[in-house]
């Protein structure tokens, strides 16, 4: 079953809803210290590259609550981004060279502002892309029209979708959302998205439904492509598959399927100095939805905020941004497994 139950960890006054809690269970997994394997790879400290990737949490609140969810997103969660909030971004956005503002959530569209932020900063010439997690397409009429507003705006959509049957993709997920799914990407097809030719963008992303890494992103890829078209005559552009991090809710997953020594050590075990080069978060940082500053979305879970003086958009600054020092912990493993894992799909 994928979901344990309707609220959030935080609302059911979980531990593992505290960061603190679970930064003390990382801490007790009794593995090399990730700072030290990145000493062996002669990559610690992990120094930034240059900005080029703004994310941007816009809320907790979600349609659904997913059995991985990372971020404990779900209908119960209140904390959303303020568009006073939104302007600060917009207000830091433009001090830098950024290419490109990733609108993640919860289900960023629930935001109530959404539509004037992604307007805004079309207007300012971004590449706006933004994570749907597909059912809120069709889960209220008012919804019903973003395909065409993500196609007004040419904005990059990035969806998940576990698995190209419904058995897999419910069991994560939760009842319905395969067919809620097949019927959002049919309509986000039906507007160009996906389709050769149309210069609309829209990539999957494939997050294991159990305690294992993600298979070959490229055979997976095809595999899903194939599937796709042949029972739902869908199509889309690529595939990423996205290991799952030990944090909140695919964390308390982990401990209560005693799962957690066993996948922590596939992890350590599966360390690639490559895709530890290549880590997402030295060139992209990540805006909480009060305006704090992370290396990545991860750390914002976790409350991990930057190592500079400006952590805070009201002080923003980005010359520190440019010549931090990322916080590592022990869930940084999972970005640095086999092939590598970012927002974007493989590092390696």
């Amino acid at each position: 079953m994928a979901v344990l139950t309707h609220k959030s960890l935080a609302g059911q006054s979980h531990e593992l809803s505290e960061v603190d809690r679970q930064l003390e269970l990382l801490k007790k997994a009794n593995l090399t210290p990730f700072q030290d394997k990145l000493a062996e790879s002669d990559l610690f400290p992990l120094t930034t590259t240059k900005l080029d990737i703004f994310q941007i949490n816009v809320g907790k609140m979600c349609n659904q609550v997913c059995k991985h969810c990372h971020v404990d997103a779900g209908p119960d969660r209140k904390e959303i981004m303020t568009r006073e909030t939104m302007q600060l971004c917009l207000d830091a956005i433009d001090k830098t060279e950024c290419s490109t503002v990733d609108l993640t959530g919860g289900a960023p569209e629930m935001n109530p502002d959404f539509r004037w932020f992604v307007e805004q900063l079309s207007a300012i010439g971004k590449k706006v892309l933004v994570r749907c997690n597909l059912t809120i397409i069709v889960a209220n009429k008012k919804y019903n029209d973003l395909p065409e507003f993500f196609k007004k705006h040419n904005v990059e959509v990035v969806s998940s979708l576990p698995y190209f049957t419904s058995t897999k993709t419910d069991a994560q997920r939760g009842d319905g959302v395969f067919d809620k799914s097949i019927e959002a990407l049919k309509m986000l097809n039906a507007v160009g998205y996906g389709i050769e030719g149309s210069g609309l963008t829209l990539n999957l992303v494939y997050n294991p439904s159990g305690a294992f890494l993600p298979p070959e992103q490229g055979a997976l890829q095809a595999d899903f492509k194939k599937k796709l078209k042949d029972r739902f005559d869908i199509d889309f552009n690529e595939l990423f598959a996205i290991t799952n991090l030990p944090i909140s809710r695919y964390l308390e997953y982990l401990v209560a399927s005693e799962n957690y020594d066993g996948y922590m050590n596939k992890l350590v075990d599966a360390y690639n100095p490559s895709a530890a080069a290549n880590v997402m978060c030295r060139s992209t940082i990540s805006i909480g939805w009060d305006g704090y500053i992370f290396d990545c979305d991860f750390n914002q879970m976790l409350d991990l905020k930057v190592a500079a003086k400006g952590q805070h958009l009201k002080d923003f600054d980005i010359e520190g941004l440019n010549n931090r020092n990322v916080i590592v912990n022990q869930h940084c493993y999972g970005c640095t497994a086999g092939a590598g894992s970012s927002c974007g799909g493989t590092t390696a």
